[in-house]
Parts: C-alpha cells; structure tokens; sequence
C-alpha cells in the first residue's frame, strides 16, 4: 500500500505557492526603498526602532531577491524542500518560488540519437551491420531525477547542469538502445532467402521490427523516466566477412526468379502461337512439327542473346 501512495505523490505537479515574477521585482524594491528610508530615519532619529524595523525589511527584500525562476516553454524544473520531493513546475514564464527549495532544471523537448551500426548476428546466426535512430524525451521526472545517478553537483552554471543531466540521460538512452538492438536483431532473420515469404525479416518487415524495437526500448527506458516516441533502423547490411558471399547468392536468387519469369512467359507465348495457328487454320502440323515448333519458339525467347535466324526451304506436309 505505501508503494502505492509512493508512486502516486511521484506524478503529482506541484502545487505549492508562487507569484508573478514582475510584481515580486515591484514588491522587493519597494523593501529595498524601505531598508534605505529606514537607515537614514535611524541616522537622524539616533533611535533603536528604525533600525530593528530596517533588521526585519532587509531579511525580506533578501529572501524575495532569490526566489525568481523563469521557464521556457518545453522545460520544468524539480522541486525539493529540505530533501522532500515536492513535483515538477512547468508553469512557462517568469515567476516568484520558495527560495529554499532546491531546483533541477530538467528538458521536456524531444531529442535524438543517432547510434552508430553495431555488428550483431541476425536470427540465422549471420553477422550483419545494424544501426539505428532513436526519438526519446523525459516522460516522469521523479524517476529521472531521484532512480538513476545524474549527480552534476560540480558544474557551477545552472545552465550547465542542465546540459550536463539531459547529457548523462543520453548516455542510458544510448546504452540502453545498443541492448535493446542487439536483442531484436537476434529475433528476425536479415532475409527470408526466398523461403517464407510472409516471414517477417529485417530487410522487408521495417514497420514491426520498429515497433518491436520501440516496445523494447520503452521496456528499458522506463525505469529512468523516459520514453521513446520513435525508433527506426536507420542502417543494415551483412557484415564485411561474409558480404561478398551473400551478394552472390543474391544476384543467383534474382537471376533464377528472371528465369523461371522467362519461362513462364514463354510457355505461354508457345501455347498461344500453337492455339492461333490452330484456330485461324493457317497450317497444320503434326506432333513431330508441333515439338520441333516449341523446342525453336523456347529457344529463341528463353536465350540471353537475339536468335539467328534460318531460312527453311523446305515444305510442310499436309
């Protein structure tokens, strides 16, 4: 039950107090007029209550001088009170918050990596080049902040840090990618090899295999609060080793589907030649010249170079 209530108060923005930033700049100069008017009613008075009057103003013009914050649009900053966890505040503009709470600038914007191809082996067990393209951003930013280590305490500029952390999440987002890659690159063969042509493959099947890749990446990412909108593959190829070979059996593969095209097509111009002859009645032939007709006619259209024709003189026999 406490997990529950734990996981809960993480999604929970924060609702504490805040003000527009333009009027706290009017108020705390106001303080600070006050503090000044106050020291030279001490000095002329010589008396004690200006001065504890001027005590009580400058410890409020100082505390309203630190507490301003403004946001793009897209970004969010982390809120801590005393080390206790208060939300996400992502009100863009230029505001006024509790100084003594402790701010993690964090981006909202999607970002993208571009892994480099990796050498995996497919579902085959042959070794290929693989790479990818991954669209993430920062969904949960308890678990981003608090469940895994962006310790950038030693950068001195707000805006460093920020860099920094949003750095060091690209970092899990590349390791966890290179993981998720390699284990979705073992569930899909390269190419069906003319076998299972409804096989989904890396080559032909890209929708599933990126959708494959995203759950799988989400599945990684989601413990450090992040989410990935969109993975793709990017890059893919047989590896050096054995890209010679593959290409050969490629080209063997393309060359028997032309042939058995060919000779499909030609099968068919056979018959049709053989039926028209025999409907317009133009000549008759027996079985021994209908053969001697089809082994010329498959000759001449299944040959990879043009045919050399030669004049028969001879007559047909009715």
């Amino acid at each position: 039950m406490a997990t529950n209530k734990q996981n809960i108060q993480n999604e929970c923005e924060y609702n504490g107090g805040y003000l527009n930033g333009f009027l706290m700049i009017v108020i705390d100069i106001v303080l600070w007029a006050c503090v000044v008017g106050c020291i030279i009613w001490g000095v002329a008075t010589e008396e004690g209550l200006p001065f504890a009057i001027m005590t009580i103003l400058l410890i409020c013009a100082i505390i309203f001088s630190c507490g301003f914050t403004m946001l793009e649009p897209n970004e969010a900053k982390v809120l801590t009170f005393f080390g206790k966890y208060v939300g996400p505040f992502r009100k863009t503009g230029f505001y006024w918050i509790n100084p003594f709470m402790s701010a993690k600038n964090v981006s909202l914007r999607a970002r993208t990596l571009n892994a480099e191809p990796i050498k995996v082996n497919d579902k085959t067990g042959n070794p290929i080049l693989i790479g990818l393209v991954v669209v993430w951003k920062l969904k949960d930013t308890y678990k981003a902040i608090f469940d895994i280590d962006t310790d950038v305490s030693n950068q001195n500029q707000v805006g460093g840090a920020a860099s920094a952390r949003m750095n060091k999440f690209e970092k899990f987002v590349a390791v966890q990618s290179d993981s998720a890659l390699r284990e979705v690159a073992g569930m899909f063969a390269y190419d069906n090899e003319g076998k299972d042509k409804n096989e989904v493959t890396l080559r032909g099947g890209s929708e599933e295999v990126n959708e494959v890749l995203t759950s799988k990446l989400n599945e990684r990412l989601a413990m450090a609060g992040l989410e990935v909108t969109e993975a793709r593959i990017n890059y893919l190829a047989y590896a050096p080793e054995i890209a010679a070979v593959m290409l050969r059996r490629q080209q063997a593969a393309a060359i028997i589907a032309a042939r058995e095209q060919i000779v499909d097509g030609a099968v068919s111009m056979v018959k049709m030649a053989l039926d028209k002859l025999s409907e317009e009645e133009i000549v008759e032939l027996d079985e021994e010249k209908k053969a001697a007709m089809v082994s010329n006619l498959l000759v001449v259209l299944c040959a990879d170079e043009p045919a050399q024709p030669v004049i028969n003189s001879g007559t047909l026999n009715h």
